[in-house]
Formats: structure tokens, sequence, C-alpha cells
């Protein structure tokens, strides 16, 4: 036998092992979750949040349009997260795909399926950028026309971020079901996935349904978003600390 071929058939094993590998793809999984969330709070917590006001377009175009490098970086931000969404939703596949290849490959449906829609969504920003940027064609709109025709981008970019979200939701409800079923994980984790999932799916329905829903979006803020993200933490620092229970 060739040095080649004995070559080419270790490395054969070594990614069939590495593909197979409950604990590296755990970790792997812990990893892409961290940069998920710690990329998504960077771009709208710590920059989208402090240059836009609610409800004042002057003052939020003024923001953009003094710090347009923040923004640009707050959109990548949302790239990063949404190309590692992508890849983790690979990842899980193929985590719990012994638990239940039919349930996991749904759930990946649906993590593709948010990833798309926030995707697109960001189309969004950028159209609100372009508002902002003073080109010449733009001169037939007045300043005002053009701050409220971009507040009125921003404000689709959330409700499109919601409609994301409700895939995301029906994403961690099977998630959640597959650490329960699994023993990979402490089942701790799987009741507040569930609990996480609950609240993304009530809150785009009641975005969508409720006529008044920005007067309670602050209480919704803080019922949904809390628990999902310690949920989410304590998800991604498992898996990427402690990994996962197999026999």
């Amino acid at each position: 036998m060739s040095t080649n071929t004995i070559a080419l058939g270790k490395a054969e094993q070594k990614s069939r092992s590495f593909a197979t590998s409950p604990q590296k793809l755990a970790r792997i999984a812990g990893l892409l979750y961290l940069i998920i969330i710690v990329s998504g709070i960077f771009g709208f917590f710590f920059i989208r949040q402090s240059l836009i006001v609610p409800g004042d377009a002057a003052a939020t175009a003024a923001n953009i349009s003094a710090s347009e490098g923040l923004f640009r970086i707050s959109i990548g931000a949302d790239l990063i997260m949404i190309v590692a969404d992508i890849a983790l939703a690979l990842v899980f596949y193929l985590l719990f795909k012994p638990v239940s290849s039919g349930l996991s490959l749904m759930a990946a449906f649906f993590r593709l399926a948010q990833a798309a829609v926030l995707g697109v969504n960001l189309l969004n920003l950028f159209f609100a950028l372009q508002l902002l940027s003073g080109a010449d064609y733009l001169a037939v709109l007045g300043s005002e026309q053009v701050q409220a025709m971009s507040m009125l981008f921003l404000d689709a970019y959330d409700t499109g971020y919601a409609i994301g979200l409700l895939f995301f939701g029906v994403n961690l409800f099977i998630l959640a079901y597959l650490v329960l079923k699994s023993g990979y994980l402490p089942k701790v984790l799987g009741i507040l996935l569930l609990v996480a999932a609950v609240g993304y799916v009530i809150d785009t329905f009641a975005r969508t349904l409720m006529l008044d829903y920005t007067s309670y979006q602050p209480i919704f803020d803080m019922v949904v978003f809390a628990p999902a993200t310690i949920a989410e933490v304590a998800m991604a620092l498992w898996l990427l600390i402690k990994g996962v229970k197999v026999a």
C-alpha cells in the first residue's frame, strides 16, 4: 500500500471521528452560540440602541449620520450572527440526530428559516443608511421626508426581526424537547429553552395582533428576553465548558 493511500486513510478516519464525536460537536456548538449571543448583543444593545431614539426621526437621523461607521459595524455584527446561526443549525442537527433525525432536521429548517428572514431583514438597515447618505438623487426629498422614511425602515427592521424570532421560537421548542429526551444535558436547560421558546412566540404574535403593543413593549421585553438570555447563555456555556453526557 502506498504512503499516500495510508495518509489518505488516516485523514478520512480523523475526519469521521471529528464529525461523529458528540463532545467535539458540543464544543463547536457552544462556541458558535457564544458568537451569536455576543455579536447580537453588541450590534443591537451597544450600538443601534444608543443611536436610535424611538419616536424621534430627526434625532435618530443625526445620530446615525454622525456615527455612520459605528452603524455599519452593527450591521457587520448582525452578519456574523447570521452566518454563525447557519453553521449552528448544522452542528445541532448532527449532535441531536441520534435522538431523532426527523425532529433534528425540522429544528435545523426552522433555524435556517430564521437566518433567511434576518438576512433579508438587514436590507432595511441598509435602506435607512442609504437615505441618510446625502446622495444627489435624494435631493428631491426634503430633509424631514428623508428622516421619516429612514425611521420607517428602522421600524420595519424591528418588525422583520420579530418575525424571524417566531421561527427561532419554534426551533427552540423542538430543541428543548431534544435536550429533555436525549439526556445529553441537564433537564433544567431544556426547561429554560422551553420557557424562552414560549416567550418568543408570544411576543411575535402580540406584536402582530395587539393594536397598542408599544404601550406594553417594555413588559414584553422584560418577560420575554430576560429568560431567553439566561437560557441561551446557560446553554452556550454548558456546551462549551461541560459538553454533553453520552454513553
